[in-house]
């Protein structure tokens, strides 16, 4: 699971968070449970954009609130993060799988549903392999 952290501050009658990890990332809510909410729409937005911009995505720093990544979106950001550390390319990641771009584009999408097994797939293409863990809340 990756969880970034947050910072709540609060300004009159309303929450406001931001990312220490994304400087760029910022939302709000009336109540610090509707902010934390908005924050993990935040999150995904931004994690979005740097992976459209093809930026390095942080590691998430220590802290006291986080905010959890979707789980599904986890596999996609280890796949992005594998691909640029290795220099791939959606276009040779396309050429390792047999698949069309609009297939690549879907499964790098951290807003789309992708299935566990197309995950599966293209973790693989790049050397990665896809775990999943249950633990206690």
């Amino acid at each position: 699971m990756l969880r970034y952290p947050v910072r709540l501050t609060t300004e009159g009658e309303r929450v406001l968070v931001d990312f220490p990890d994304f400087p760029e990332a910022h939302t709000f809510g009336d109540t610090r449970e509707e902010a934390l909410t908005r924050a993990s729409d935040a999150l995904l937005t931004v994690i979005d954009a740097y992976m459209k911009d093809r930026q390095r995505l942080p590691q998430p720093s220590r802290g006291r609130v986080v905010v959890d990544v979707p789980p599904l979106a986890v596999p996609k950001i280890e796949l992005y993060n594998a691909m640029h550390q290795q220099r791939i390319t959606k276009a040779e990641l396309g050429r390792r799988l047999g698949w069309h771009m609009p297939q690549v584009d879907r499964v790098l999408d951290v807003h789309h549903a992708s299935r566990i097994d197309r995950l599966q797939q293209a973790l693989q293409a790049v050397g990665r392999r896809l775990e999943v863990t249950v633990v206690d809340a």
